[in-house]
């Protein structure tokens, strides 16, 4: 019997395939009293639609948020890296209300970095039965940039939380931090695995700032900006601390 209704389709299913959804097959498959081989395959092909539809929903949405998000202004300044940045809260505040309308949630957690030494935080994004992980490796570092100790391991940590968040919920919505008046310049936003973390833009800066000849200098800059290339807010500090030094050690071109 149930060998029959596979080899044979039933009546009606052809013209059902093409022109109706999985659940009115699966509506005449239970009219038709059909096998419970044919059932499956129908509710499979269910799943199949639904998790298609919940995809395209989800993207369709994402792009209605980003639409919705402006270019957002700093609110806090690292005078280390001579640069300014919007915390966490100042991104949030401005983005949940967007992307909860939307019918999304973003929850935080962890991985096994294969890195050694880094951690591996995760923004899951979720939004009608889908979920998609975004991920950035972060260093959760005690050292300051003249490689003395200044927080404890447990502070350390919560700062690359910190910075994670921040990075990933930017990165996640694509989102660009600076005034809305550029001038006429329009800047394309940071990706979050292109800026460099705040040691190794230390660790630049003191190189510049010990600079004892124009060589040096100019050699130390050069370093700096290489690596820095696609972060915008390393550039500026680099620039900055070259000036600084410049006319500290009076230097003539």
């Amino acid at each position: 019997m149930t060998t029959s209704l596979i080899q044979q389709p039933l009546q009606g299913m052809e013209q059902y395939r093409r022109e109706s959804s999985a659940s009115q097959m699966l509506q005449v498959a239970l009219e038709n009293k059909a096998g419970i081989e044919i059932i499956e395959r129908i509710t499979a092909m269910m799943e199949r639609e639904r998790d298609y539809q919940n995809n395209v929903g989800f993207d369709e949405a994402l792009n209605r948020c980003q639409q919705k998000m402006g270019r957002i202004s700093a609110d806090a300044n690292n005078p280390q890296t001579h640069s300014r940045y919007a915390t966490y809260a100042k991104l949030d505040s401005i983005l949940r209300p967007i992307y909860s309308a939307e019918g999304f949630s973003i929850s935080f957690g962890e991985e096994d970095c294969p890195t050694p030494g880094k951690t591996r935080f995760v923004a899951y994004v979720s939004r009608s039965g889908i979920t998609r992980p975004y991920r950035k490796d972060l260093t959760a570092s005690t050292k300051g940039p003249k490689g003395n100790d200044v927080m404890t391991p447990i502070h350390a940590e919560g700062a690359a939380d910190s910075y994670a968040r921040r990075y990933l919920l930017k990165g996640i919505f694509n989102v660009a931090i600076g005034e809305d008046d550029d001038d006429g310049n329009v800047q394309a936003p940071v990706r979050p695995e292109d800026m460099l973390e705040e040691s190794v833009v230390m660790d630049f800066i003191s190189a510049i700032e010990g600079s004892n000849s124009i060589e040096q200098l100019k050699a130390n800059y050069q370093a700096a900006t290489r690596s820095g290339i696609k972060d915008p807010s390393a550039l500026r500090a680099f620039d900055k601390a070259k000036k600084e030094t410049w006319q500290k050690r009076g230097f003539r071109a």
